[in-house]
């Protein structure tokens, strides 16, 4: 048996900017996030009947690859060339459709997992590579390459996104006592609202790939300069100016949606700030998810989201990436 363990992402800056509509019109997207200590599980075994045994939200034993209904677990098993006598199973520790990237952690998982049953040490940045080609141009969802760098990679890194589809993913270089007052409050929490990134995405491909749409490009490339923001704000140590950056990249994002959903989540930030967060964004492409605030005085926020029914989810960063915990 393989178990795979890969972590699920939180953006920082510069979200949105990864999408191949954005940074291939613009020459190049540029993000900072961070892989925390939540994960997605995917277990492959030796299955002892001639087909496919799938195990996830639903059950499916199906003779051949193509026949799987799951569109990710399909493309993974035709990436990798597992045709039969495998069973495949997933678990998480948080929810599908909370903006924390979990499709992209699962594909990684997932192709790890049926590459190391193969016998396969294939290095961490080629299953990103794989899972972007699967999600991207596979599967053609609107999605961006962040979520399947950082699953694979882990880490707090920048990532660079070029025409040629070139992705350049560095750390962040910053001082133990930055990095460690960044991890010590930064908050989470949940709003109880869930969606699919490629149901708020779609439309950003669509109007960030028309040319007359100019004012999702200014919008974009207003992104992307706080992504540079907050890459300079972490590596000089200006904590406050990181968390008042997180409010400025929600702004930005509730202009390009202005939706009934995003007016609720802009009154949930609005009182984390009232109540001494310093700043505050959705995490993931919109429409639901997790709440990510910066506060240096954590109680009253803590009070604040209790009051409003928020629950609070306590994490750290990983640093390791997409693992293998077991392998028999």
């Amino acid at each position: 048996m393989i178990i795979t363990r890969t972590p699920l992402r939180i953006t920082l800056g510069g979200g949105g900017t990864d999408l191949p509509s954005y940074y291939r019109k613009a020459g190049t997207g540029f993000l900072v996030a961070a892989a925390i200590n939540k994960y997605v599980y995917i277990a492959v075994n030796r299955n002892f009947d001639d087909d496919i045994l799938l195990r996830y939200s639903h059950y499916e034993r199906v003779p051949r690859p193509e026949d799987a209904q799951h569109p990710l677990l399909r493309e993974c098993l035709l990436c990798t060339g597992v045709r039969s006598t495998v069973e495949v199973s997933s678990m998480a520790d948080i929810p599908a459709g909370t903006g924390l990237g979990s499709s992209g952690a699962f594909t990684v998982g997932v192709l790890k997992a049926l590459h190391a049953y193969q016998h396969q040490n294939v290095p961490n940045e080629q299953l990103a590579r794989e899972a972007c080609d699967i999600e991207i141009d596979r599967l053609r969802e609107p999605v961006g390459k962040q979520d399947q760098y950082i699953a694979a990679m882990g880490g707090l890194s920048a990532l660079e996104f070029h025409a040629d589809e070139r992705v350049v993913v560095r750390p962040v270089e910053m001082a133990d006592d930055v990095r460690e007052g960044i991890e010590e409050n930064l908050l989470l929490f949940f709003t109880g609202l869930r969606r699919r990134a490629s149901e708020e995405l779609g439309p950003q491909r669509e109007s960030s790939g028309a040319v007359s749409n100019a004012a999702m490009d200014a919008n974009l490339d207003a992104v992307r300069e706080l992504g540079y923001q907050t890459h300079d704000a972490m590596t000089t140590g200006d904590l406050p100016r990181f968390g008042k950056l997180l409010t400025e990249q929600w702004q930005l994002k509730l202009e390009r949606a202005p939706t009934p959903v995003h007016s609720r989540v802009d009154g949930w930030i609005r009182a984390g700030v009232g109540a001494g967060a310093l700043g505050g964004k959705l995490v993931g492409a919109g429409g639901g998810g997790f709440l990510l605030f910066y506060a240096e005085n954590k109680a009253p926020l803590r009070s604040a989201m209790r009051d409003l029914g928020l629950d609070e989810v306590r994490f750290a960063f990983d640093g390791q990436g997409s693992t293998i915990l077991a392998a028999s």
